[in-house]
């Protein structure tokens, strides 16, 4: 399969006439296509040839070097049209945030100062979800060029043409641009002269592909008995469970030949009947599988850690009374998981008792959608809502009392204008979490940061409206974004997949 080429993206920048007023690093939008800034590329019909092939595609790295120079805080002016008249006042420093009218002169462009790194990748058709692999020899390494491996789900517009992608992500190079944040000089010419051959290359996409019955949920992946496993989520009301280790093999290994056994799934769990659902969870202990329905349902697939055979448990988890939206299973004990659902509640369960939830929260006042569970500070868990709350709750304080009753968490924040669609904690960093929303945000939090009432009010005066001390970072530039993961290896790096393709970047604050 062939992907080819990503497009410049436009952020943090606003143009007025011949001069260009620098914005917040990292407030990103999208381009306008129609002014030429966007070349879609296209995977090949999967089906025309083979199920899966091996196609090399080129993928063009979206962040070019820019003509910048640093303006105080790290903000970028584009000094392209100041002529050379040294002594030319400096034009105004704005901050943009999304919901700000543009005047009709006006564009946003990157700020590629505020990304160590910055790739965009454009699909055939959208994925609503994607896992990354843990796989190779540079699974861990954070060194330029990047190499890594995702695993993601079509939603074709024909129900036959959908597939189960395994990707490898190669060259992917840091962005190019004359100030590297808050490095310092020694640091960033080490890394500049790491990557030095890579500036000039450009990044690989190499593709597997499974025939997938339906559209693609959710997929999650996971490794047992050290081989690469995936499931995903079908449209059709089945849960399909995939080995993907001979497709990493083809990927990286010249000359290997895929089987013919490894282009259908291993197993399919029936038990949900026909009800069609998103809410999917590996559990990292025992390798349990978690899925749920948009019937109320949950159930439970284990796998033998001997023989390697699934088992399906026919006896739902009883107690939602509207559709599981999203699942997670306890980074610390190993029969407890959390679920959130459209009735608006957060329960948490005991595999031990099916026939109700050991605690349940009303955790908003709208459809809960998303959920994460903190791993290094397992009391702590992050929820979003279709109203646009993210909200972070501290468990310990949760007891079986409260069922029913609503509770107040630890923060809460009502930035996002619009449904939350993905959240997801640092996996290394315990203050840190990432949101995406269906207003094409993603918005990076850090919840140690203090309140500085003087700077916020500075802060607040500049933006013209109320922005939270913990809000850090807010990357724009995809329509419709359905899911982000950090890499659970590569600190820092974040990947979403949307409507209009994926992203994965870095930025110089995380």
């Amino acid at each position: 399969m062939e992907a080819d080429v990503l497009s410049p993206q436009k952020s943090a920048a606003v143009a007025h006439g011949d001069d260009t007023v620098p914005l917040k690093a990292g407030t990103t939008k999208k381009a306008d296509a129609a002014n030429g800034d966007v070349d879609m590329g296209e995977f090949e019909d999967a089906w025309d040839d083979e199920l899966v092939s091996e196609d090399e595609g080129d993928v063009v790295d979206c962040a070019s070097e820019s003509d910048e120079d640093e303006a105080g805080n790290g903000m970028a002016v584009d000094d392209e049209d100041q002529g050379d008249d040294e002594e030319d006042k400096e034009p105004e420093v704005k901050v943009y945030l999304p919901g700000q009218a543009l005047a009709a002169d006006e564009q946003l462009e990157v700020d590629n100062s505020a990304y160590m790194m910055l790739h965009d990748l454009k699909v055939e058709w959208p994925c609503l979800s994607f896992d990354f692999v843990g796989y190779g020899a540079d699974a861990d390494s954070l060194n330029y060029p990047l190499t890594t491996y995702a695993v993601a789900g079509t939603q074709a517009a024909q129900f036959g043409r959908n597939s189960l992608m395994i990707l490898k992500m190669s060259r992917l190079h840091k962005t190019q641009n004359d100030g590297r944040g808050d490095l310092d000089s020694d640091q960033e010419e080490d890394e500049d002269a790491d990557d030095t051959n890579a500036a000039d290359e450009d990044p690989i996409l190499e593709s597997q592909a499974c025939k997938h019955q339906g559209g693609v949920n959710r997929v999650r992946a996971t490794t047992f008995q050290n081989r690469c496993v995936a499931a995903t989520w079908a449209e059709t009301g089945k849960v399909h469970i995939w080995d993907i280790e001979s497709h990493l093999q083809a990927l990286t290994t010249p000359g290997f030949i895929t089987p013919a056994e490894a282009k259908l799934p291993i197993y399919t769990v029936q038990s949900h009947g026909r009800h069609e659902g998103f809410a999917m969870d590996w559990s990292h202990s025992h390798g349990g599988l978690l899925t749920g329905d948009m019937n109320s349902n949950i159930y439970v697939t284990q796998r033998d850690a001997s023989t390697g055979a699934f088992r399906p448990d026919r006896i739902p988890f009883a107690g939602h009374t509207s559709s599981v939206e999203d699942l997670q299973w306890s980074p610390t004990e190993r029969n407890v998981f959390a679920s959130a659902s459209a009735d608006q509640t957060v329960r948490i369960w005991d595999c031990r008792q099916k026939k109700r939830p050991a605690i349940t929260v009303h955790a908003h006042d709208a459809d809960v959608n998303v959920i994460s569970w903190n791993r290094n500070a397992s009391y702590l868990l992050a929820s979003g809502s279709d109203d646009g709350v993210l909200s972070i709750w501290d468990m310990r304080s949760f007891t079986s009392k409260d069922a029913q009753k609503q509770r107040t968490p630890v923060a809460s924040f009502k930035w996002h204008r619009a449904p939350i669609t993905s959240v997801e904690w640092h996996p290394t960093e315990e203050s840190v979490l990432a949101a995406s929303g269906a207003d094409d945000q993603i918005t990076l939090w850090d919840l140690s940061v203090e309140h500085d009432a003087e700077e916020m009010q500075e802060m607040n005066a500049a933006a013209q409206m109320e922005v939270p001390p913990q809000l850090l970072f807010i990357h724009q530039g995809q329509t419709d974004i359905k899911e982000i993961h950090w890499h659970p290896k590569k600190a820092g790096v974040l990947m979403s997949t949307a409507g209009s393709g994926f992203n994965i970047f870095k930025t110089i604050s995380v």
